[in-house]
């Protein structure tokens, strides 16, 4: 009995792991956002459009020395991932910092 039991459960996990009406062909898409919070100093975004056969995009990132990186690229399955990044403005580095920000930790005795 408990064979015929392991057997079904089995077979079950086979028909759950190999679905029958499996779609080769992969479907266009394109999505886009972007992300711009002054307060916080984040400002990033993507955007990616595919054919189904070939994936093109770019997305940006403020990067921490004020510097703008972009990665512009194109993937498909012959020719892999190839990636362009460019880099805008000047690298800043400032040579005076203020004291650390620190909080006493709460006593809650």
């Amino acid at each position: 009995m408990i064979s015929k039991v392991a057997a079904l459960a089995f077979l079950a996990g086979l028909a759950v792991a190999f679905p029958q009406h499996y779609n080769e062909d992969p479907s266009p898409y394109s999505f886009n956002y972007g992300v711009n919070d002054n307060y916080h100093g984040t400002d990033f975004g993507h955007n990616e459009a595919s054919d189904g056969k070939i994936v093109k995009g770019s997305y940006t990132v403020q990067l921490p020395d004020g510097r703008q990186q972009t990665v512009n690229y194109v993937a498909d399955h012959f020719n892999g991932y190839r990636a362009e990044v460019s880099y805008q403005g000047e690298a800043q580095y400032p040579k005076v910092f203020g004291p650390p920000i620190t909080f006493k930790p709460k006593s809650y005795l």
